[in-house]
């Protein structure tokens, strides 16, 4: 059995909030990394850091909607480390609006990251898992994940899918391990690109109780690592204080 931090693990979603702060973590301990994300200067810069501290760090630029790229990117780590341990399918945006809002456009854009980018993940790593027997991903979902809030109905369903489709991984393949991490809320960019009004002093209101990313990156090492024969399921992890 590989040591736990000595994996290589892939990150989306890592230019900022919990990937950044995962990548951080994690390069802290021994742990090789291939960091992704669309813009490429925060992941540059975030690599920089990583190596200079003394970690293994390497970016490439993906867009999660994109099946080409997220095979590119898996290859890009095999290139560079020989294999892959981890995949860490962190990317989603959250421009929250009521059903009557009726901004379909943000609707597609919701499903095509946070559920057809994890899909997409799944299709460019599964096969190498499958020929080494092993591998683990790790999905970032929400307590959306468990339960529908109002304005939240579409965001919540496709962190729905991300818990169906993690616990699909785990019925199906008994040597790979697959573990949902459900945050609550979370001081990030995520909800940035909220357009409806109401939904934007909502989701201020919202996060006036908050835990910080370092936080949801503590549970992603703990779950990533436990021994081969331990598979950390799913982690709920929200601020001692919310009500949600």
């Amino acid at each position: 059995m590989k040591p736990a931090m000595e994996k290589v693990v892939l990150i989306t979603g890592a230019s900022s909030g919990i990937g950044a702060a995962t990548c951080r973590l994690l390069g802290q301990s021994g742990t090789k990394l291939v960091l992704g994300a669309r813009r490429t200067e925060p992941l540059a810069s975030l690599c920089d850091e990583i190596n200079a501290a003394g970690g293994n760090a390497i970016y490439q630029k993906v867009d999660v909607t994109d099946r080409d790229e997220m095979r590119a990117f898996g290859n890009a780590a095999i290139d560079r480390f020989g294999s892959i341990d981890v995949l860490v399918n962190n990317a989603g945006i959250m421009p929250v609006s009521p059903l009557s809002a009726l901004k379909v456009d943000e609707w597609d854009r919701m499903i095509d990251v946070n559920m057809r980018g994890v899909l997409n993940g799944v299709a460019a790593v599964l096969p190498h898992f499958i020929a080494r027997g092993t591998g683990q991903f790790v999905n970032i979902a929400s307590l959306g994940a468990h339960y529908v809030v109002p304005t939240g109905a579409v965001y919540c369903a496709t962190k729905f899918a991300v818990w169906a489709i993690t616990d699909g991984i785990r019925q199906e393949h008994k040597d790979i391990r697959a573990t949902i991490i459900s945050p609550g809320v979370v001081t990030s960019e995520l909800g940035g690109d909220i357009t409806d009004g109401a939904s934007i002093q909502a989701m201020a209101d919202f996060r006036k109780v908050a835990i910080e990313p370092d936080a949801i990156a503590r549970a992603i090492r703990f779950a990533i690592e436990q021994p081969d024969d331990v598979d950390v399921s799913e982690v709920i992890v929200r601020p001692t204080a919310s009500d949600f």
